[in-house]
């Protein structure tokens, strides 16, 4: 009997394969991230101060890699971006100012807390209050370095434009003050032009009555001779 057993053969199941109805063509999902070069990238979490909350608190936003972006081209765009774990969902986007300032949170050397006047983490433009925390104070340190160097880099680039922006309205108000003066320079050209013309006409009436004086005066002359 055991022997009638160890011989029986278990069914396999069958290997069953079913090719797709409709193959779909893998698509290229762009970021935005191909246009912009990677300056510092590192793993964090991240969070906000929910002030809407009752009482307000500070919520958990997302755990992933934080990364501070420089555009190729526009050099003066620089923004942070975080996605979080798996989802890959956006928890961070805004750009870097001059006048944002990364504080310590809670007085630790791995945390800092900042203001952002438009987070579009929601894709909706938002005022947020965050706070992000590394593994260790050197990872907290870098980063702070690299918003400080982009805060810098974003500054001097508006400053260059807004001086090109001033010498291009210098050069402009030159243009307007020396076509006033061409203007001004033709009205005082014609006006002494038509004074010249009215002197003119003046001095040829007043020779005009002159002679028709000294004409009378003859005539007036000989009549008494004649008499």
């Amino acid at each position: 009997m055991a022997d009638e057993k160890h011989d029986e053969v278990t069914p396999s199941s069958p290997d069953i394969h079913f090719e797709p109805i409709v193959k779909l063509p893998a698509v290229e999902i762009k970021t935005l991230e191909e246009e912009e070069e990677v300056l510092f990238t590192m793993r964090a979490k991240l969070f906000r101060y929910a002030s809407e909350a009752d009482p307000a608190e500070w919520k958990e936003r997302g755990v992933g890699e934080v990364k501070i972006l420089q555009h190729k081209t526009d050099m003066g765009k620089i923004r942070v971006l975080m996605r979080r774990d798996k989802t890959l969902k956006i928890c961070a986007n805004h750009y870097i100012t001059p006048y944002m300032e990364l504080k310590p949170n809670c007085g630790s050397d791995r945390a800092w807390v900042w203001s952002v006047t438009a987070d579009f983490a929601d894709e909706e433009p938002k005022a947020e209050l965050l706070a992000i925390r590394f593994a260790n104070a050197e990872n907290a340190s870098k980063f702070k370095n690299q918003f400080e160097e982009a805060k810098d880099l974003v500054r001097e680039r508006l400053e260059t434009k807004g001086e090109e922006k001033a010498d291009s309205g210098t050069e402009s108000g030159k243009e307007e003050d020396s076509d006033e003066v061409a203007e001004k320079l033709g009205e005082l050209t014609v006006s002494d032009d038509k004074k010249s013309g009215e002197e003119k006409a003046e001095t040829e009436g007043t020779e005009k009555e002159e002679k028709k004086t000294e004409e009378t005066k003859k005539e007036e002359a000989g009549e008494e001779k004649k008499e």
